[in-house]
């Protein structure tokens, strides 16, 4: 048994039971994945999948339980040359980052501009995504680090570390008339008038559908997109009334819309900074996480991260006051 044979393991599995993708995954070819498989299987003494003439079908009982372990071992190994990396003080690498859009441009580029500065032999790999996306980046080991608000789902496999609470904002055109209602505005207001918001909070059980269900309204949502900016564009077109993060509006939009703090209408979010459970950080990981939030400490960043479970994170938090992240400081 070698590590290149569980690494190929590991590829097949985290490309959808694909051995061509695998192969392109993992640089080789797919006769080297199916050989070195074989081989696996052969000192094992049983199949690792069900298969259906060349194709696979899925993993067997054992296929799982070494693909879990398999991942426990890639960790170790990766824990290994980052260990061996802080002891020779090598501040070089590769940092792969799964963020949301609003985060890539409203939060990370004053945190990656003060963290180039400190490392600058360190590459920096942003993938952007939806919610949705990153869990199943984190889910194929694409990324190192996750940055999102909806990751509850992977508290068995990540350390969550809570960043900040955001609220909505509610914009709409300077002459639109609901600004008259604006200091006193509701949900049942809103609910009267087009909306354009997020694609991903258009879903059955999002925050921002259950405020509507739950004062047994319904949402009359003419537009979605993933992005802020093009809800902007289409607020301004006068399509509907928008509904975005709160760190999306900036000052500057003051001259084309008004706007108010969603924080007494729908439900406040957490943003999340999270890594793969018995994951080692290095000094510049921990460096960034610390940049990213302040009260998130090297301390208790340590202490996260030797957690077994997320309630143990949960607990080095209970007596934190978690900071709120908004835009422009003329939303009320």
């Amino acid at each position: 048994m070698t590590l290149t044979q569980l690494k190929y393991l590991i590829s097949v599995v985290d490309n959808k039971l694909n051995i061509s993708k695998a192969a392109e995954f993992s640089n080789t070819s797919q006769p080297g994945i199916s050989k070195q498989i074989k081989l696996l299987e052969d000192e094992l003494g049983a199949y690792l999948f069900i298969r259906k003439g060349k194709k696979i079908e899925s993993l067997t009982p054992l296929g799982k339980k070494v693909t879990s372990y398999a991942r426990k071992i890639h960790q170790d190994v990766e824990n290994i040359k980052v260990i061996g990396n802080q002891i020779s003080k090598v501040d070089e690498g590769v940092m792969t980052l799964a963020a949301t859009s609003a985060q890539a441009r409203y939060v990370l580029p004053d945190v990656i501009k003060v963290f180039k500065e400190d490392y600058p032999k360190i590459k920096l790999e942003l993938k952007l995504g939806s919610s949705e996306q990153i869990i199943e980046m984190v889910k194929n080991n694409e990324v190192d680090f996750a940055i999102a608000t909806d990751l509850i789902d992977l508290s068995d496999e990540l350390v969550l570390l809570p960043a900040y609470h955001w609220f909505n904002a509610i914009i709409a055109p300077l002459d639109h008339p609901i600004k008259k209602h604006m200091k006193n505005l509701s949900i049942k207001r809103i609910a009267k008038e087009p909306l354009v918001t997020y694609a991903f909070s258009v879903g059955p059980d999002t925050s921002f559908t259950d405020t509507f269900k739950k004062n047994k309204l319904e949402p009359n949502i003419v537009f979605a997109a993933r992005d802020a900016d093009i809800i902007k564009t289409y607020v301004k077109m006068g399509m509907g009334v928008g509904v975005i993060s709160g760190m999306a509006y900036e000052c500057d939009d003051n001259d084309e819309f008004i706007a108010i703090s969603g924080e007494n209408i729908f439900p406040k979010c957490t943003t999340y900074f999270g890594f793969r459970r018995g994951m080692v950080l290095s000094r510049f990981a921990i460096s960034f996480i610390n940049l990213f939030s302040e009260h998130l400490t090297p301390s208790i960043i340590n202490n996260a991260a030797s957690s077994k479970t997320q309630s143990e994170v949960d607990n080095l938090f209970k007596k934190i006051k978690l900071p709120v992240k908004g835009g422009c400081d003329q939303i009320k």
